[in-house]
């Protein structure tokens, strides 16, 4: 290990240690990516009541698969985290664990949360989800060896990473159906349902990233620019063509939200919620667009993190069985 001037290392005990685990799998984002992760299992038409222990078990694996590919990106972006107020007391960035001690536990808890997947949540017909599975391990890698370096290279990173950010509403979706093919039939009791539906669920969140990662790096770009991340749409940084981005993708958001109503997955009153919560995100980002500022995009930033369960929620009590 490695002491930061800004870090000394301190002496380990065991509440730093679980500290450390607690930073490194990032895991209130970790929380939040497995929440949407668990809310697209249940809204599987063949998912018709609460089972506890494979919510559990699907909370778990969505955990450790998630917090294996933050474990690499923390080990990956040591220096450029120690050079970052925000990020500078990340235990790999502070020297308080070592870039083989993160590697060990990313190897460790992605391939335990990828066989979970595979193993716990197969059907009738097969001993292996492959599907969960492959679509698991494909973003743990998406994310940790191909957006995480790309961060530095080219803005084009964000677009890369809004798939590895949104896969998990597939996976969650697949884990319930067995099948990834969007032209399938999923049978509940005596009626058939799209299996549409989980890529209708990608498709939400996949959009929502751009105006949510937009305002971060809006707010951030000081931080970013210091450690040479590109993650905004101009060269320039914060602009109006920025803006304007992210005015479109908010806008875009309003068809696909109606998608899930549109396919029978969800009845007419969340559609208006999901509606509601869309324009919401279109108004803010307006804002921005006009206003060209730091608590504008700020605003936009926190209306994304209001969106997520507002709308996955409301889509989650309006099922239709």
């Amino acid at each position: 290990m490695h002491a930061s001037p800004h870090n000394p290392v301190e002496p380990t005990t065991l509440q730093s240690k679980v500290r450390d685990y607690y930073q490194l799998t990032k895991f209130t984002l970790s929380f939040t990516v497995v929440f949407t992760c668990v809310i697209c299992y249940l809204l599987a038409p063949n998912i018709i009541s609460f089972n506890w222990p494979m919510i559990g078990i699907l909370f778990i694996a969505g955990m450790l698969i998630t917090g294996s590919a933050n474990a690499i990106n923390q080990s990956v972006e040591k220096d450029t985290d120690a050079m970052m107020k925000r990020t500078a007391t990340r235990p790999v960035a502070a020297g308080r664990m070592s870039q083989q001690e993160a590697y060990v536990f990313a190897g460790i808890a992605g391939l335990v949360g990828v066989l979970m997947m595979g193993y716990c949540f197969h059907d009738a017909e097969s001993d292996f989800n492959w599907s969960a599975a492959l679509l698991s391990a494909f973003s743990l890698f998406l994310y940790a060896f191909i957006y995480t370096p790309l961060k530095k290279i080219n803005s084009i990173a964000v677009l890369v990473g809004a798939f590895p950010g949104a896969l998990p509403c597939l996976i969650g979706w697949v884990a319930a159906t067995n099948t990834i093919d969007p032209f399938a039939t999923v049978v509940a009791g005596d009626k058939s349902f799209s299996n549409a539906g989980g890529w209708i669920l990608f498709a939400i969140q996949f959009i929502w990233q751009f105006p949510h990662f937009w305002a971060i790096a809006w707010v951030a770009h000081t931080d970013y620019s210091k450690a040479g991340f590109k993650l905004l749409p101009a060269d320039k940084g914060p602009t109006r063509f920025t803006a304007l981005q992210a005015v479109m993708y908010s806008v875009l958001m309003i068809p696909v939200g109606f998608l899930p109503y549109y396919f029978g997955l969800t009845g007419s009153v969340s559609m208006w919620i999901v509606m509601a919560a869309n324009l919401l995100m279109v108004f803010q980002c307006i804002r921005l667009y006009r206003q060209m500022d730091v608590p504008a995009a700020r605003r936009v930033m926190f209306s994304s993190y209001i969106y997520l369960p507002v709308v996955f929620l409301s889509l989650l009590a309006d099922k239709i069985h």
